[in-house]
C-alpha cells in the first residue's frame, strides 16, 4: 500500500531543492524527511536521489517518478482549490418548486436576478400547486404559502399574506352578503385547490368546509369566475388587490380574516449547507424586505 506522505516528501523534496526546505515546508525533521525518502526507495526497489554534502541530483527513475508524482499532487491542489470556491461560490444547479402564480409573478423575476448575479449557476425552477417532496425528488428549495405542516425541513419566513373571501356587486345584489361563517352554506362557494376556508374565530384558527357548483385548481380561473357572479371565493391578496380598489369585488367576512399567513423558503437540513442555497435564501429574505418596505411606504403616501 502507498504511503502518501512518503510521496510527498521525495516531491517537496525535490521541488525545494534540499532536505531542509523540504522540512520546512512540511513541518518536521530534516532527519524525518530523509527517513520517508529511504523507505520510498526501499518499496520501489530503486534509487531515486544522488546525495552528497553539496548535491541533490535525480536519477532517471527519479526523473520519472517525479513527473508523475508532481502531477498528482498538482491535481489534489487543484482539488482542494476547488472545493475551497465550492464552498465560496454558488454553482452547480439550483433546483426549486414554487405554488405556480406566486412563483410565476413574484419567485421567477427574483430567481432570474439572482442568477445575473451568478452566471455560473445553472437554474432549474418547477411551478406547481402539489406538495413537492424535496427530498424524495431531488429539490434544494422550495417557497411555500400558509400555514407549514410539521416537518424536518428547515424554514424561514419570507414575508407575509392576507386571505380575502370576495364576491363581486352583481353576485352580492342576487344573493346577498354573508355575515357569519355559518351564511355560507347558503352561498355558491368556487372550490379552488383546498376544499376549505381558513379563518380566525375568537384567536382560534378555524376550517370551514365549502361547497359549490364550480371547481378549479387555478387561481387565475377561480378569479375570473369570482369577477364574472358565479360565487364566493378565497383568494390571496396579489390576486384581489386590485380589484378590491377599483370596486370589481367586495371583501366579505373581515371581522373573521385569518391573521397574516407565512411565505416561506424550506429547504432539506444539512450540516453544511452548500454555498447555492445559503446564498439564495439570503437574497431572497434581502429582496422580499425590501419589496414589502416599498409596497408599505407606498400604502402610506
Amino acid at each position: 500500500m502507498q504511503r502518501w506522505d512518503r510521496i510527498e516528501a521525495f516531491v517537496e523534496v525535490v521541488r525545494l531543492g534540499s532536505f531542509s526546505a523540504a522540512a520546512r515546508q512540511l513541518r518536521v525533521s530534516s532527519s524525518h524527511v530523509s527517513r520517508l525518502i529511504g523507505q520510498l526507495e526501499s518499496q520501489l526497489g530503486t534509487q531515486l536521489l544522488y546525495r552528497t554534502t553539496r548535491q541533490l541530483r535525480l536519477t532517471d527513475a527519479g526523473r520519472v517518478y517525479f513527473e508523475h508524482c508532481h502531477q498528482l499532487f498538482e491535481g489534489f491542489k487543484s482539488a482542494h482549490q476547488a472545493i475551497q470556491e465550492l464552498q465560496d461560490q454558488p454553482k452547480g444547479v439550483l433546483k426549486l418548486t414554487s405554488a405556480t402564480t406566486f412563483g410565476e409573478r413574484y419567485i421567477a423575476p427574483l430567481v432570474n436576478d439572482f442568477q445575473r448575479r451568478h452566471p455560473q449557476l445553472e437554474i432549474d425552477m418547477h411551478f406547481t400547486n402539489r406538495r413537492v417532496d424535496l427530498i424524495d425528488e431531488g429539490y434544494d428549495v422550495a417557497i411555500r404559502l400558509g400555514v407549514l405542516e410539521d416537518s424536518t425541513l428547515i424554514a424561514r419566513r419570507l414575508g407575509a399574506r392576507h386571505e380575502y373571501v370576495v364576491g363581486s356587486p352583481d353576485y352580492l345584489a342576487r344573493h346577498g352578503q354573508p355575515n357569519t361563517l355559518a351564511d355560507l352554506t347558503h352561498h355558491n362557494c368556487l372550490v379552488g385547490s383546498k376544499p376549505s376556508w381558513l379563518f380566525e374565530v375568537k384567536g382560534q384558527r378555524r376550517e370551514v368546509r365549502i361547497s359549490g357548483n364550480w371547481r378549479a385548481n387555478s387561481g387565475p380561473a377561480l378569479l375570473d369566475a369570482t369577477l364574472k357572479g358565479l360565487g364566493l371565493a378565497q383568494l390571496p391578496d396579489y390576486y384581489v388587490a386590485d380589484y378590491l380598489k377599483s370596486g370589481e369585488l367586495v371583501a366579505l367576512l373581515e371581522a373573521y380574516q385569518y391573521p397574516q399567513m407565512g411565505i416561506w423558503v424550506v429547504y432539506p437540513r444539512h450540516r453544511h449547507l452548500s454555498p447555492k442555497v445559503r446564498n439564495f435564501v439570503d437574497f431572497l429574505a434581502e429582496r422580499m424586505a425590501i419589496d414589502h418596505a416599498r409596497k408599505k411606504n407606498a400604502q402610506e403616501e
